[in-house]
């Protein structure tokens, strides 16, 4: 058995400077897509932070229900707020963060030790897996007496993406066995407030706080205030060495034994460490990724694949979406040891797909998937290549091959969005007007702004790689392989376009509306880092010479310490700090910010061409100390592209966490 992690953030010196305290974010799920999220500093600074965050149809449908917590414990006569709120009017009332002693990580569940005169009490957050239930646990874990705790309770009902100004809601709070059962509205979703041990609960205070302010919310050029309704007030007294446990849930019947709760997650976390191929040398921090990684992981359940599952692209605001759930699916679910659920995610995705397309995203509140992309699909080839080369699954083979077969088929004769093959090169074109196919997918209105309309490196790179992976896969069906052998050397021969001789790279996209776009892009890199995930597949796409002048060209202009630059900082159009409203964001979000995923192509294209795992292995160190930034026991989206790489974006995205756990094992390997 494996040791659960233990991961202390740090003391004061980190929680009772608000800088320091606000800028770590803490993050709890629940598996079906719910969660909960908030600041070391327990001040909100987004609009999606709350207690619980519940799925209501899962995996979407997220709902901001319950806010905050404000707790106040009085002991010795004496009041110790324990809670803080930052206003409009730029103050933080109260600091109650001066009273954090230490935080850490109890493998996913934030935990805080706050310090009131001889006393020290702990608090832990965590949620139940498959339910829209959060657990508030406190401790008090030295004291000599008891410590009377008042918690005023702050609910919402909104979308998780919305704001809420304060209205003459008709608040109807119902005492329940163990509690309290509030619902805002006539049609909101009712949540309980429970607790095991007795509690006093106040008159409804029905209340609304007005003017919270969400400074990071601001900083990205969103609606930053807010406003939260006091619903009830709870009053307990905890003993020495005793516990108290808060539950909150959509559920009307939660499980109330706190102790056992708390040993439940425990055991659940730790089975995902038994699972997984680790050993007593692994690094903690690779354990943490570890228990990072099984966060993104979700029901969905369809007609024919009842425990379908998939992977939440980012949190707090991402769905899943098949680009991101099919770069991820290796290190996520192979790398992890979870591999039934590897297979039920590609099983679940084999439902949707139509006309030859994996699907982008699934919109919240809309049953028809979006298809604008021209890379998920052909991920879906390497995601099942890495799945049957652990499992040896011919089973699944013979199922899904027919799909696969599809897939190339409608590729050829063409596609939505002008997704077709061209018969001359061999070479995948994509795009129309007013379309966004690639990752590089930002648009703001009509405005996309990397378009990449034409023949882009790495799609290309992706269909030669399908086209080998296809007459591997027909070999060992014993299926015809004259086709895709046909094919591939035609895109092998085709591919040669792409080498810009002048520079010594890869043009990005050929044949686009103005010419050849020559913009140096970390996408040349999928030409070189895919040979080393299939080396009995034949001719590789680029000469050992030029993958070498591929690999150190990324290196000296786009790689840092987070992962690669999108562009070039020479490029004129490159833009070094990602932030203000969406259109500053969305122009900056491929022209230069820094993507964590990327990392993971460069390691393996470096130890492709360099053979040397353990120079390679160093490229993802820096990620074991930025696991404990940002959101705290996960890794980030994106980071600014100028010193000090900065993070932004989500505080925990699926594809930066598995690549950075894929290339780690990758490279153990090779050692």
């Amino acid at each position: 058995m494996v040791k659960l992690t233990q991961s202390v953030i740090g003391g004061r010196e980190i929680c009772c400077h608000i800088e320091t305290a606000q800028a770590r974010e803490w993050l709890v799920a629940n598996g079906i897509g719910g969660y909960g999220s908030g600041t070391l500093a327990g001040t909100l600074t987004r609009r999606y932070h709350g207690l619980l965050v519940a799925a209501l149809e899962p995996p979407l449908g997220r709902t901001l229900l319950v806010t905050k917590f404000d707790e106040t414990a009085e002991y010795r006569r004496q009041l110790f707020p324990l809670f803080a709120n930052a206003w409009e009017d730029g103050s933080i009332d109260p600091q109650g963060y001066h009273h954090i002693e230490q935080f850490q990580l109890q493998g996913t569940t934030p935990t805080w030790q706050f310090a009131a005169s001889d006393a020290c009490l702990e608090k832990r957050i965590w949620m139940q897996p498959g339910e829209n239930t959060t657990y508030v646990q406190y401790t008090l874990r030295r004291a000599s007496q008891s410590l009377k705790l008042q918690i005023k309770a702050f609910i919402n009902h909104r979308d998780y993406h919305h704001t809420t100004q304060a209205t003459d809601w008709p608040l109807q709070v119902d005492a329940v066995a163990h509690g309290v059962r509030l619902q805002g509205f006539a049609t909101a979703t009712p949540v309980y407030l429970l607790s095991e041990t007795e509690v006093d609960i106040s008159q409804p205070q029905q209340r609304w706080h007005y003017g919270y302010d969400l400074a990071v919310e601001r900083y990205r050029g969103s609606d930053d205030k807010e406003d939260h309704l006091h619903a009830v007030t709870l009053e307990a007294r905890i003993e020495p060495e005793q516990s108290f446990t808060i539950v909150v849930s959509t559920e009307p019947r939660p499980q109330l034994n706190g102790a056992a709760a708390w040993r439940f997650r425990q055991l659940y976390e730790q089975e995902l460490l038994d699972v997984a191929p680790i050993t007593p040398q692994t690094p903690e921090w690779i354990k943490q990724l570890i228990l990072a990684a099984n966060q993104f992981i979700v029901e969905r359940p369809t007609a024919d694949v009842p425990d379908g599952k998939t992977i939440i692209a980012g949190y707090p605001w991402f769905g899943d979406w098949g680009r991101d759930t099919m770069i991820s699916l290796p290190g996520l679910t192979l790398q992890t040891g979870q591999i039934e659920v590897a297979r039920s995610i590609l099983s679940t995705f084999a439902q949707y797909v139509d006309q030859g397309m994996l699907p982008n995203r699934f919109p919240d509140g809309s049953d028809q998937p979006d298809y604008n992309t021209v890379d998920a699909t052909l991920w879906y080839f390497e995601a099942i290549r890495a799945y049957l080369d652990q499992t040896a699954d011919h089973a699944f083979l013979k199922k899904i091959f027919p799909i696969l077969a599809d897939i190339v088929a409608w590729h050829r004769q063409g596609t939505r969005y002008n997704v077709q093959l061209d018969p001359e090169d061999g070479l995948i074109y994509a795009g129309q007007q007013g379309s966004q196919l690639t990752w590089m997918d930002a648009k703001v209105g009509d405005w996309v702004v990397t378009p990449r309309m034409g023949k882009p490196i790495e799609v290309n790179a992706l269909w030669y790689n399908a086209l080998c992976l296809m007459t591997r896969f027909a070999r060992s069906l014993n299926q015809p392989t004259t086709e895709y052998e046909t094919l591939a050397q035609k895109t092998i021969t085709g591919f040669q376009r792409y080498w810009y001789q002048q520079k010594g790279y890869c043009y990005d996209v050929l044949d686009t509306p103005s010419g050849d776009d020559a913009a140096l892009r970390p996408n040349q890199l999928f030409a070189v880092a895919f040979p080393t995930l299939n080396r009995d597949r034949g001719q590789p796409l680029l000469s050992p010479s030029q993958q070498r002048q591929v690999v150190d060209i990324c290196a000296q202009q786009l790689l840092t310490s987070y992962g690669l630059r999108s562009l070039s900082p020479d490029h004129p159009q490159y833009q070094g700090i990602y932030g203000g409203d969406v259109v500053q964001r969305d122009g900056a979000y491929h022209q230069g910010t820094v993507w964590g995923w990327l990392i993971g192509p460069f390691v393996q294209a470096h130890l492709q061409v360099y053979q040397n795992p353990k120079l390679a292995r160093e490229f993802l160190q820096p990620f074991a100390h930025h696991l404990f930034d940002h959101g705290m026991g996960s890794l980030s989206e994106i980071f600014d592209g100028n010193a000090p790489m900065q993070p932004r974006g989500c505080i925990a995205q699926a594809w930066t966490v598995a690549e950075v756990l894929r290339t780690w094992f990758l490279t153990n390997q090779s050692i």
